[in-house]
């Protein structure tokens, strides 16, 4: 299995909270994707990159909080998720 260059712009980044964490207890992966992604592409390049087989896919949009830094309002980017399990154990 060959990864296609597409695969890495949906798949962003790995997840590395206490929350996440916890999740590869259940044997879940969380992942950082594409905000137009969608489950079957994610499903597709987690298998592909991974070389595992994905039984489930869930996604959600975490809204991006507004700050002040410096006395300068700001709002933080909207950022979507996908938790992910394979059938197989992932190391990231």
């Amino acid at each position: 299995m060959s990864a296609d260059p597409r695969h890495y712009d949906i798949i962003v980044s790995p997840v590395i909270t206490e929350k996440a964490t916890n999740l590869t207890e259940q044997n879940k992966v969380v992942f950082r994707v594409a905000p137009k992604a969608t489950k079957p592409q994610i499903k597709e390049a987690v298998e592909k990159l991974f070389d595992v087989k994905v039984t489930g896919v869930n996604t959600l949009i975490t809204k991006g909080k507004k700050k002040v830094f410096r006395g300068l309002r700001g709002q933080r980017s909207d950022v979507k998720k996908a938790i992910v399990w394979p059938s197989a154990r992932v190391t990231i």
